[in-house]
């Protein structure tokens, strides 16, 4: 059955999931920034292993009011822009819409349940390695999957019609019941990997992994969120520390998103990826000292940048 679903952000992970929805026969409305002439006038590239597609969309705007409302509202912009992000999801939203976030870090769901009832909110997080590589292209070196669950309580039927919603376009997403273990899971790779590829000038995971300090202070920072999880009562073994090396030595020279921003000149989601877990750890009562001379490396190349 078609849908309408609405992306606010449609850059790297917006424009992939808005271009295999709309494969999939979905009515998927895009509201852009950069790139909303070239999706309009061209659709979206999406580039794989798999080759090159090309996809026309429903409706592109830089104005909500231009797109109407939807049953399904996925915000996908980087969680920098959450002053506005939230705002620009409800007006987009029909009456009982459910609202989903597959941003990167902590504070996204929250963001969302400030303008809609929770229980309409659901939580995405994306194990995936996209990028967009230029307007209206997004290319994806590593499919991954996606891993949803409520902003309160377990997996519901909202979580379940998410997952089925992408699991219909091909994509590998499955219902979970805790979003604190889900979040915990992906920052264990995302940040020691988007934290060292900025404090350490500028390198790309490749690099990071074949220097033997710098994979050592990965791994530390991992065992840190390891600690911080199980603190928190979401516990995780030590075979997913070891996968996020593996997966990572697969993805070649990957410039993760944070890296992306910071070289660019944007603004880098500190807050979601490494200040809040830090202050989460803390409040569990878990010292995070890697993390804490993580965060202050970082704040310091992003106070000299200017």
């Amino acid at each position: 059955m078609s849908r309408t679903v609405a992306i606010v952000g449609t850059g790297a992970v917006g424009g992939w999931y808005a271009g295999l929805l709309a494969l999939a026969g979905h009515r998927v409305r895009c509201l852009a920034r950069r790139d909303a002439e070239v999706l309009a006038r061209e659709g979206l590239t999406l580039r794989s292993a798999g080759g090159e597609r090309r996809v026309r969309l429903d409706a592109v705007s830089r104005d909500p009011a231009d797109l109407g409302t939807s049953e399904v509202v996925i915000v996908a912009g980087k969680a920098t822009a959450n002053r506005e992000l939230p705002g620009l999801a409800a007006r987009l939203a029909a009456p009982g819409a459910t609202l989903v976030t597959l941003q990167n870090g902590m504070g996204n769901a929250e963001a969302l349940a400030a303008v809609a009832d929770a229980g309409r909110v659901v939580a995405g997080l994306c194990f995936v390695c996209i990028n967009r590589t230029a307007p209206g292209v997004v290319e994806n070196s590593l499919p991954g999957h996606v891993r949803l669950a409520a902003a309160e309580g377990p997996a519901g039927p909202r979580v379940r019609d998410v997952a089925a919603l992408l699991s219909g376009a091909g994509v590998d997403a499955r219902a979970e019941d805790s979003l604190e273990s889900v979040l915990w899971r992906k920052l264990c790779w995302n940040i020691p990997f988007n934290g060292l590829s900025i404090a350490a000038g500028g390198l790309a995971t490749d690099r990071i992994l074949a220097d033997a300090a710098l994979r050592e202070r990965a791994r530390l920072l991992m065992l840190e969120v390891r600690a911080a999880a199980a603190a928190r009562g979401v516990p995780f073994g030590m075979d997913h520390v070891e996968r996020q090396f593996a997966v990572t030595e697969g993805m070649g020279p990957y410039r993760t998103s944070s890296l992306i921003d910071y070289a660019e000149g944007r603004e880098v989601e500190v807050d979601p990826i490494w200040r809040i877990p830090l202050a989460r750890g803390a409040e569990a009562g878990v010292a995070m000292p890697e993390l804490g001379r993580l965060l202050t490396e970082i704040e310091s190349r992003l106070a000299a940048r200017g």
